[in-house]
């Protein structure tokens, strides 16, 4: 079965694309064929539509209503343009997630899923996340499912990091995953204050500056940190005003703010991987395409091997898409797409909801389990 996988994370920075051929074994496993992989910059317009909606920002439902509709056709042009398939799972862009006291409340994924199967025709899995909300998860990080079986078989101690907007770690031997706190999220706004470019590109920025360690340990004081998993957290949290209230009393310049957001990416993940006593932890995600982030987490992890999950088949960049390919897939068969003990739900539970395409829908026939570990090839 060929499935799409649509994919824009909490960088909003646009729309990831991976079409995986997935097929079943007598034995259990499962092994996914990377075909396609792409990546497409929203439209200027509408990021900065996007962003403004973002937290603290306020917007009304007309608002609303219109990037539901310039994402979701946002979504069905990238859909469109990619190899033929029998299903598309699309995550939509998350506009909000709501959390009161460590439990979510709801959460908010924008991209109307209709207008990817009207323009394509095929078959639209989307609104994942809520379906975990609503049995008492988290809603994230969904990747976990993926994860768990990705890295069956790997010697030692392994992990699974991504690196967006939001850092999140999965621990296969706990059946534990959880958001560690920001990726770059923090790092993204205090690039796009300082200079008006989006991403610190290479690092070089905070190459150029010094961690100032007053700071550090001031951000580091986040009682979220603390929090026990599981947990998720966003941009509610780490919005773009987060990080400039907390440093202004030290009169940061601009490299050495970007080093310190740096520091605490890197602190924050690898006090978890130190935790976990994981000894190889593959990562993924934007933020492994910055050196200077790499190699402080790299020094932080004590021994930890940080590899790219290159390594396995599935291009860094493109990992949730890959991700979201498999969640589909298992929706489409019948099988649950949550992990109970890495997003605190009541149980496991059936992700999303289907719209049909332009003929009767037909899935395949459920299966009465999941597969017990994925191989991906390509990419």
């Amino acid at each position: 079965m060929r499935v799409l996988g649509l994919m824009s994370g909490t960088s909003h920075d646009g729309i990831d694309s991976a079409v995986v051929d997935w097929t079943i074994s007598r034995d259990g496993g499962l092994t996914g064929v990377v075909g396609h992989l792409g990546s497409v910059p929203y439209p200027a317009d509408l990021r900065a539509a996007l962003i403004a909606a973002l937290p603290p920002g306020r917007v009304d439902m007309g608002e609303v209503c219109r990037l539901d509709t310039l994402i979701g056709q946002a979504f069905a042009e990238v859909a469109a343009a990619c190899p033929p398939v029998d299903l598309i799972c699309s995550h939509g862009q998350t506009l909000f997630h709501w959390v009161e006291d460590g439990t979510v409340r709801g959460t908010l994924q924008l991209g109307q899923p209709a207008w990817i199967a009207e323009r394509t025709g095929i078959p639209v899995v989307s609104d994942l996340r809520v379906r975990d909300v609503s049995a008492g998860g988290q809603g994230a990080p969904l990747v976990s499912a993926f994860d768990l079986p990705f890295l069956a078989g790997l010697p030692g101690r392994p992990g699974a990091l991504n690196l967006g907007g939001i850092a999140n770690l999965t621990v296969p031997a706990l059946e534990l995953a959880y958001d560690t706190g920001p990726a770059s999220a923090l790092m993204d706004a205090a690039m796009l204050a300082a200079t008006g470019r989006p991403y610190d590109a290479g690092g070089g920025l905070a190459a150029a500056g010094r961690v100032h360690e007053e700071a550090l340990a001031k951000l580091l004081a986040e009682p979220y940190y603390r929090l026990a998993p599981p947990k998720t957290t966003g941009k509610e949290l780490f919005h773009p005003g987060y990080a400039a209230e907390i440093t202004a009393p030290f009169g940061l310049t601009s490299p050495d703010l970007l080093a310190t957001l740096t520091a605490l990416t890197a602190e924050t993940v690898a006090a978890e991987i130190r935790r976990h006593r994981l000894t190889t932890v593959v990562a993924s995600g934007g933020g492994t395409r910055n050196p200077v982030l790499m190699a402080m987490l790299r020094d932080r992890a004590e021994g930890a091997e940080i590899v790219l999950s290159d390594e396995f088949g599935v291009p860094a960049g493109a990992k949730e898409a890959v991700a979201f390919a498999y969640l589909g897939w298992l929706t489409a068969h019948g099988l649950p797409g949550t992990v109970p003990g890495c997003t605190g739900a009541a149980g496991p539970r059936v992700l999303g909801t289907v719209t049909p395409g332009r003929g009767p829908l037909r899935l395949p026939e459920p299966l009465s389990s999941a597969p017990r570990r994925l191989r991906i090839i390509g990419g």
